[in-house]
């Protein structure tokens, strides 16, 4: 178990690292794509639990910038793969994706 920022542990030895991340009821769907992207191997999953008004747009666009893509969006969630390592700006510090959301 970590009990670790994810913020932090993206940062660090959690980069990259695990073949999916799931998150349910953390934040706004961007947000959340971008707590748990940077966690995830190139060629793994996120998988986001949305309601029914999410932005899929917004989703895309964070996704985008964080080397992934949404792959599919059946009713209820938005599933994500990532196509590639992280970029090295993220993640951004703590409290910043919430802040200033990507999309």
């Amino acid at each position: 178990m970590v009990c670790e920022r994810a913020e932090e542990h993206g940062a660090g030895e959690g980069r990259d690292a695990y073949g999916t991340a799931v998150a349910r009821a953390l934040a706004a769907p961007p947000v959340a794509a971008e707590w748990c992207l940077p966690l995830v191997r190139p060629g793994g999953r996120a998988v986001l639990f949305v309601g029914p008004s999410a932005d899929l747009e917004a989703v895309a666009k964070a996704a985008g910038e964080l080397a992934a893509e949404v792959e599919e969006s059946p009713a209820g969630f938005v599933l994500l793969r990532k196509t590639g390592p992280t970029p090295g700006r993220f993640p951004r510090r703590p409290g910043v994706a919430k802040k200033r959301p990507l999309a």
